[in-house]
């Protein structure tokens, strides 16, 4: 079984000043922007904006797995959103799990049970893409990958984009993120692994995040999408072109 190519549709939202749906791998994932909007005092910053990020499970209420995701979002969000260009505002990411991959958690791996990461890579690139449809000043953009590594033959062998099962069968689970300029913004791991391995799942993440389309590739690494040519980085540039484009139609009718 292999993990089929992302898909993405910004502006899903008619009342949010920015919203995407980005669904990977059996996830799915609907985020929306508002702001710059009005601040409470108490969160005010005088010289910024202030950003909050919002995550929702699927089913249920959030728990401590959802704040460790916010914090490692809002994070990176803080670095990526020109939030000096918007003082005392607040800007407001939302982000709502919708479905998940057939497989429970309860049938997962320790290392995958216990660990938030496997969905982290996907509310990254709901982030972004939201924050693309919203127009607000950005310094950068970036790609997000989920890497697993797995013993075969006395060898760690590193899968990304892996299936349920792949993640079951894992010895640990590696997160990576890419600006577009190639600088690794993001490296969260979870498992047992060695140094060496742990460089490895780094190249395969760089290279998929970073690397042009067409460009040679390991094939014995690229396992898990349909697609092995597939970047992520070029998958980001496609749909705001799409948006563009979809926006300009009115000019070429008129």
């Amino acid at each position: 079984m292999t993990v089929s190519a992302p898909n993405a549709r910004l502006t899903t939202l008619h009342r949010a000043d920015g919203s995407a749906t980005y669904s990977h791998g059996g996830y799915s994932i609907l985020g929306s922007v508002n702001g710059p909007i009005e601040v409470t005092r108490r969160d005010e910053l005088p010289e910024e904006a202030a950003v909050e990020v919002i995550v929702r499970p699927s089913v249920g209420v959030g728990s401590p797995k959802e704040r460790h995701l916010e914090s490692i979002i809002h994070s990176l969000l803080r670095s990526v959103i020109l939030t000096r260009k918007l003082p005392r505002s607040l800007i407001q990411i939302v982000l709502q799990v919708m479905t998940l991959p057939e497989e429970s958690e309860e049938s997962m791996s320790p290392t995958a049970s216990t660990c938030s990461l496997p969905l982290l890579p996907h509310l990254l690139q709901t982030a972004l893409l939201a924050l693309l449809s919203s127009a607000l000043p950005l310094s950068m953009t970036f790609s997000s990958i989920l890497v697993a590594l797995s013993s075969r033959d006395h060898q760690d062998v590193p899968t990304f984009s892996p299936t349920p099962q792949g993640i079951r069968s894992a010895t640990s689970l590696h997160v990576f993120t890419f600006s577009q300029r190639g600088r690794c913004l993001i490296s969260e791991s979870s498992g047992t692994f060695s140094f060496n391995a742990y460089v490895e799942a780094y190249k395969v993440a760089e290279k998929m995040c970073t690397d042009p389309v067409g460009q040679d590739q390991d094939e014995d690494i690229m396992v898990g999408l349909d697609e092995p040519a597939h970047n992520l980085t070029s998958f980001v540039r496609s749909k705001v072109a799409e948006k563009v484009e979809s926006e300009q139609r009115w000019r070429r009718n008129s």
